[in-house]
């Protein structure tokens, strides 16, 4: 996976330390056997309209992103063992729960990752 970071589109860093998969096998497995996000922590998940947390062991925070990277839906408190999905999303931003970014986001605001440099 790379890392890098999330900024609007004015560029203010909203996370600075997010995770991107890079392929297939990373987009399938996404967080599963990996330890909790940490607050300022997320992974971008390109590709994806909608993710389970069947084995999961902690709740989550989903932006879900259309190839723009414009928010489409926000789901907050997503239990392990659920599933979300939204029309027309191809990029995730799977967060902690309760992560402030989350509850300012709101359908039309866009969203990017960039690499660190």
């Amino acid at each position: 996976m790379r890392q890098g970071r999330v900024e609007d589109a004015h560029g203010q860093v909203l996370l600075h330390e997010v995770w991107r998969t890079t392929n297939a096998w990373e987009r399938g497995r996404g967080l599963l056997a990996r330890p909790a996000l940490n607050p300022g922590q997320g992974l971008w998940i390109d590709r994806c309209g909608s993710i389970h947390t069947w084995g999961m062991r902690y709740v989550l925070d989903v932006v879900f992103m259309n190839d723009e990277g414009v928010v489409l839906k926000v789901v907050g408190g997503l239990c392990p063992f659920r599933f979300a999905m939204a029309r027309g999303a191809r990029r995730v931003l799977e967060l902690p729960a309760g992560t402030p970014m989350a509850r300012d986001l709101a359908p039309g605001r866009a969203l990017r990752w960039r690499e660190w440099p």
